[in-house]
């Protein structure tokens, strides 16, 4: 899958465990339905068969596909009948505004003011895609902007690899307020904190 249906899937599973008990319903079955109504969302469509696999595979690494037999179809009705309560959960407003868009706007804007040697010798852009795609662990996707997640992992990049923007310290306002006006540093640091802590999440999972 591309990445933004990827995100189009995490946000669903986000945001439908904010609507209902986590100890409701089996989170892997609701991942596996998420990609399925992602893709339907995207127009990536997915086949069952394939996400059923691939599930198969990650939890008995090594496993042969799945046969055709009363299991498998039981586990896709599962996931259409999963699917369908989603939708109502969720009230049927599974659209969302992802961040990419803007975070590519921004990264060839950034790469204008900065010279060409500060960009060539720190993978600043790679870093923010990695940010935005981890974010995606949490649900930072449901709680800030598109726009302001985008200008926050470019900071955190900047940050990491000690990359100042040209002129910052002369310029009438930050950096990242031409992007998006109603940013704040607060703004910013809540949403690095909180990307922060789903590494440190990541990291006390057994």
């Amino acid at each position: 899958m591309q990445s933004i249906p990827i995100a189009t899937a995490c946000t669903i599973y986000h945001k439908f465990f904010c609507e209902i008990d986590l100890d409701a319903y089996d989170p892997y079955l609701v991942a596996m339905s998420s990609l399925y109504l992602a893709g339907k969302v995207e127009e990536q469509h997915l086949r069952t068969r394939d996400i059923i696999n691939v599930s198969n595979r990650y939890f008995h690494p090594g496993s042969e596909p799945l046969e055709l037999d009363s299991r498998f179809w039981a586990l896709r009705d599962s996931i259409v009948q999963c699917e369908l309560l989603m939708l109502r959960v969720l009230r049927f407003q599974v659209s969302f505004q992802h961040p990419h868009k803007y975070l590519l706007h921004y990264l060839i804007s950034l790469k204008n003011w900065l010279n060409r040697y500060s960009w060539q010798r720190t993978p600043v852009s790679v870093t923010a895609w990695a940010l935005l795609r981890d974010s995606y662990h949490g649900g930072l996707c449901l709680r800030f902007r598109a726009q302001h997640i985008a200008v926050a992992v470019i900071h955190l990049a900047l940050q990491a690899y000690g990359v100042e923007v040209p002129a910052e310290a002369e310029a009438e306002k930050p950096w990242w307020q031409v992007f998006s006006d109603d940013l704040t540093q607060p703004i910013i640091d809540n949403i690095v904190s909180d990307l922060i802590q789903i590494y440190t999440m990541d990291t006390e999972i057994p």
